[in-house]
């Protein structure tokens, strides 16, 4: 599997993407192919058609149904960083998270909305490099079914 280009949404700033390819990641960044309004559902299309991983730090996005659908229907891949803590903390811990998010990666198919979750205090207390959880919040067939369902 050939390392994933990892799009970061205009909401976690301009420190957050920076720390990802100072760690090595590949990163695009809202800003450099959007206008700060175009609305979410129009560039979440855009850039499943990429192939790039999306993250964002909005954890409303899985119950906003524009946003949602562009997600599923184009066939992206959503990571949502869960917690609240200065956006270089929350790429420094997305970093540290770097193998589980991989193994999850290459495991998971698209479409997938996913949550990655900083580690807990006390491990961080032990290991300041300790890595966070990934979890997936949302698959395509558990979307599928409750659009059926909502019919």
């Amino acid at each position: 599997m050939t390392a994933p280009t990892f799009f970061t949404d205009r909401d976690l700033g301009k420190q957050f993407p920076a720390i990802l390819e100072t760690a090595g990641f590949f990163v695009e960044r809202h800003a450099a192919h959007f206008s700060h309004d175009t609305p979410d559902d129009q560039w979440l299309s855009v850039v499943a058609a990429r192939g790039w991983i999306i993250l964002t730090h909005d954890q409303r996005i899985r119950y906003k149904v524009n946003e949602r659908d562009a997600v599923m229907a184009n066939g992206a891949g959503l990571i949502v960083l869960v917690g609240k803590a200065p956006f270089p903390d929350l790429a420094r811990s997305f970093v540290a998270s770097r193998h589980a998010v991989s193994r999850f990666l290459s495991r998971t198919p698209l479409p997938f909305i996913a949550k990655v979750h900083q580690p807990r205090p006390a491990d961080r207390k032990k290991d300041p490099a300790a890595s966070g959880t990934i979890e997936l919040w949302l698959s395509a067939s558990e979307w599928r079914r409750k659009r059926r369902s909502s019919r």
